[in-house]
């Protein structure tokens, strides 16, 4: 049985600008298995945004297709109006962005409650419980009654990443979600990506501008003019199995 979790086919995503269309993507084909840290980076105005907003299906593409092996069939992201696509994001695949996007007005712990609470996937007891789980895997459960507000930046991103989790997606992608932290907090954050990937098995997609990151993914893709290519750097090792060797 095929690992693949994720099928990008030819994807093409135009904008008709004044000055005339802009080719924002180019005949983009990939395919991502299930456990894998794919990174995708690439310089400013690359594509990199456009690239994962065609994954999780939040804009629409000009040609092409985006599948999700699920089971015994493939599901078509862009196959779904806008909607039935809403809710089979919110449901299976979390997003990280850079930003954060914390609701000032709610705790951390009702942030992370909130997807769950809008997709119905648990009830109310049992989802302020993983809320909390989930503060815990990120280090965070003792700020759980803390507005947004007053907790630091590299904090807010965690309950971001928190959040993304809430539903249990198979998937996660992550929009520039280190690039306006300091290296330490840059590097807790690529821990807990790291944890998510060799301990839970999830299957994280994410992009940066930062070229020096390459080699902290377990594929990278450098993304240059909306054309995706290989890169030329070689991995890290995964942690994990490098604490094993020891």
């Amino acid at each position: 049985m095929s690992s693949t979790l994720l099928e990008l086919n030819n994807v093409f995503k135009t904008y008709s600008t004044a000055a005339g269309d802009f080719v924002a993507l180019k005949d983009i084909s990939l395919n991502v298995d299930v456990g894998e840290f794919v990174g995708i980076v690439g310089k400013s105005g690359a594509g990199k945004s456009t690239l994962l907003n065609m994954i999780n299906g939040v804009d629409g593409l000009t040609g092409g297709e985006v599948l999700v092996n699920s089971g015994a069939s493939k599901i078509s992201i862009h196959g779904m109006n806008e909607d039935q696509r809403a809710l089979w994001r919110g449901r299976n695949m979390g997003v990280v962005y850079q930003s954060f996007q914390l609701l000032p007005m709610l705790t951390l712990v009702e942030n992370i409650m909130l997807p769950m609470d809008l997709s119905d996937n648990f009830k109310p007891r049992e989802s302020k419980q993983r809320a909390m789980e989930l503060l815990r895997l990120v280090e965070l459960e003792e700020h759980a009654s803390k507005l947004p507000a007053f907790i630091s930046g590299g904090q807010q991103q965690r309950v971001a990443i928190a959040r993304a989790l809430a539903n249990d997606p198979p998937i996660l992608v992550a929009d520039e979600p280190t690039g306006s932290l300091d290296s330490v907090t840059a590097d807790h954050i690529f821990d807990v990506f790291d944890h998510l990937v060799s301990e839970q098995n999830k299957t994280i997609i994410m992009v940066t501008h930062d070229m020096g990151l390459a080699t902290r993914f377990s594929r990278s893709l450098t993304i240059a003019d909306g054309e995706l290519t290989e890169s030329e750097l070689e991995p890290q090792l995964d942690k994990t199995m490098m604490r094993r060797r020891k």
